[in-house]
């Protein structure tokens, strides 16, 4: 394994210790001057850390070269994605060969028929280092088309409007917004969320073309910081609905999308700990809520002029162990995606005699399928995704009716691929205290299961989301090379059910991380791989699991790889100004109350770095990130390198020109994968 001559230079700023007192507590944070970004030092800090990783990474181009060849050779580069129909048209967005960026385009009459490009983000993006296209939606006349775009990674929008007659760039320009934009029925008045001075979406207004966005009225405002404010538009296309929504919290408004001056009516109160969402189908809404004790969801239906919690119905049963995830409707159909044994499934309900099915016909094992809001309200078909670790994306349409299914797409592999060249597993781990944790695994057949192959484990259990087992062109990088790619589907996701998520949330958190150790000792146990053989990575909240389980039990690992790492917890949630600090009160515990505060004390990585041996570790972050700011990883670094006993590679990688998500160019995210996997490979030992 390759190892570093010497630690990279430290900036030429002393470090400034800053005083945290917190409950009677009080400790020096020795690295909290790196918050300073216009701080000559820290940008002197960050260009040697980046400096140091290249240098590091620097022999290893060869074989990071080679995969990237791989990967790119596994994407049909002249790709488009499936047509959805919307009237008389057609959308759908394609790729060019060589192209980083996608090309929003449509056809009219037929999937058939002549192609009208909307707008070629390549176009958008030259002179840019970064291009994210973050909304774009047609008008219902099909004449416009608004879209946000942002430059530099910081999730701040600025929305454009296109007139598809002569393809001008209207003067309607808005800056400072967010992922919500809806237009009225009118096709003149489209409303959108808008950001405060903390990156908060908290306001959704009203701007109707060639009017002065500086004076586009206000629809709706929200005060509690705990709350993020978005907007839709209903499947009916009869309403728009304005959202308030706080972690396992929400409030639901609508409006009339008929009439642009319409006011909002409430659907039911915010509540702690109460969460709901609503589709409409004629004169009726159906809700999916937690309500009367529902922890996996119920759902209830209502009149629209009586909105209210008192009036609603059962429609469906609450069934523990079933979580409901989603409901839309249809003219004759409801279809709700749900989880059964923790898979996920597709129910169809006919609303006129209430018969129902689940889509069926799936033999695999471990598997991930999604149904895919479609344009058209008044339809019999079904556009549906599946997947598998070994079965590439499809795309089926789904006749709701007969129960016929047309396979519309699969993702094409163009330097070759056999899925039975491999197999999928779907595993039980026993935690410790235990708890059966499902782990999807995928192999090349034939990989011995002796302990002897390197294995990658990849872990989140955050947020209640789910990591479904789905295919990987990247993962086959590794796989190919003899690695097992594993899922552990530990507590904090809802995999299987409310409770998995709120047994590794609060004070249950440290579940979340005994889960994901336990997962490891239970595949070294069974001969999957063997102690200081795995190379685990997880990012954002995922990379505070890796935070969090290297500091417990670094000689489970080979390698650790923390992408945007929400690492230094204890300091992020004490500040009330970042953008998700309030929001996820919910998730992590309120550290101004003393109860959360020392439970998070005892996890948090940061707070947490022992002076101890540490397994080679690469670390990322982007300078324009809003979510896991900059600091975080930059910090946890700095603290490791002067803490840890050992001399393994520990690379810090900040990227000066994007934010969260890493490069925006389909190629620059392949280039990013292939260090990584380069790296991985390079502290198992499978370099020449």
């Amino acid at each position: 394994m390759q190892t570093p001559d010497q630690p990279p230079a430290e900036p030429s700023a002393p470090r400034r210790s800053h005083l945290v007192e917190v409950h009677g507590d009080s400790w020096a944070d020795p690295w909290h001057w790196l918050r300073e970004q216009d701080d000559p030092a820290t940008m002197e800090h960050l260009r040697a850390e980046n400096a140091f990783t290249e240098a590091f990474l620097e022999p290893l181009q060869s074989l990071q070269a080679t995969i990237y060849d791989e990967i790119r050779g596994r994407i049909k580069e002249d790709d488009n994605t499936v047509p959805e129909k919307d009237g008389d048209y057609y959308y759908y967005v394609r790729y060019e060969e060589g192209g980083q960026y996608p090309i929003y385009c449509r056809k009219y009459g037929s999937e058939e028929g002549r192609e009208e490009i909307l707008l070629d983000v390549n176009a958008l993006a030259e002179g840019h280092d970064y291009t994210r296209v973050g909304v774009f939606e047609n008008s219902p006349d099909h004449q416009l088309v608004a879209y946000g775009a942002d430059f530099d990674g910081s999730e701040q929008y600025t929305i454009r409007v296109v007139d598809l007659a002569t393809g001008e760039t209207l003067p309607d320009t808005i800056p400072n917004t967010y992922y919500s934009l809806e237009w009225a029925n009118d096709s003149r008045t489209f409303y959108y969320s808008v950001l405060d001075e903390h990156h908060r979406p908290v306001s959704i207004h009203r701007h109707t073309l060639g009017e002065d966005p500086g004076n586009d009225p206000v629809v709706y405002h929200e005060d509690d910081p705990r709350f993020f404010v978005g907007c839709g538009k209903s499947n009916s296309g009869r309403f728009i609905y304005v959202v308030a929504g706080g972690n396992n919290m929400s409030e639901w408004r609508f409006l009339d999308a008929n009439d642009p001056d319409a006011e909002l009516t409430l659907i039911e109160p915010r509540a702690s700990d109460f969460e709901y969402d609503v589709v409409d189908h004629g004169d009726r809404f159906f809700i999916r809520h937690n309500g009367d004790g529902a922890r996996d969801f119920m759902l209830s239906t209502t009149d629209i002029t009586a909105p209210g919690w008192e009036h609603w119905t059962e429609f469906m049963a609450h069934e523990p162990g079933r979580p409901i995830r989603g409901v839309d409707a249809y003219r004759d159909h409801l279809v709700v995606g749900c989880r059964k044994d923790g898979l996920p499934q597709v129910m169809i309900l006919r609303l006129d005699n209430g018969d129902s099915h689940y889509i069926s016909g799936i033999e695999e094992e471990d598997f991930a399928i999604s149904p895919r809001s479609g344009r058209e309200f008044d339809t019999a078909s079904l556009r549906f995704g599946y997947t598998s670790m070994k079965t590439p994306a499809s795309v089926y349409d789904y006749d709701m009716e007969t129960q016929e299914r047309v396979l519309r797409k699969q993702q094409e592999i163009p330097s070759g691929y056999d899925g039975d060249e491999y197999e999928t597993r779907r595993i039980w781990a026993l935690a410790r205290d235990g708890t059966a944790v499902p782990i999807s695994v995928l192999m090349r057949k034939g990989t011995p299961v002796d302990g002897s192959a390197p294995l990658y484990l990849y872990g989140y259990g955050s947020y209640g989301l789910n990591m479904e087992a789905s295919f990987s062109i990247s993962a086959l990088s590794l796989v190919d090379r003899g690695f097992i790619f594993a899922i552990a589907h530990i507590r904090g996701g809802m995999e299987m059910g409310w409770d998995w998520y709120e047994n590794g949330k609060l004070l249950n958190k440290r579940n979340t991380f005994n889960d994901f150790i336990d997962c490891a000792d239970y595949l070294i146990a069974e001969g999957y791989t063997s102690a200081g053989r795995i190379a685990a990575a997880g990012g954002s909240a995922g990379g505070m699991l890796m935070g969090a389980v290297v500091n417990e039990r670094p000689d489970l690992f080979g390698c650790v790889v923390a992408h945007v790492p929400f690492v230094d917890v204890l300091n992020t949630m004490l500040d009330d100004t970042l953008p998700l600090t309030t929001m996820e009160y919910n998730e992590w515990g309120n550290p101004n109350d003393e109860g959360y505060y020392r439970y998070i004390r005892t996890y948090s990585p940061y707070d947490n770095v022992r002076e101890q041996r540490y397994p080679p570790m690469l670390v990322t972050g982007g300078i324009s990130d809003p979510r896991v700011t900059y600091w975080e990883p930059a910090k946890w670094v700095a603290k490791l390198r002067a803490t840890r006993t050992d001399n393994n590679p520990l690379l810090l990688k900040i990227h000066m020109d994007s934010g969260h998500a890493g490069a925006s160019g389909r190629f620059e995210r392949i280039k990013e994968v292939a260090e990584e996997y380069a790296f991985v490979l390079n502290a198992c030992g499978m370099v020449d």
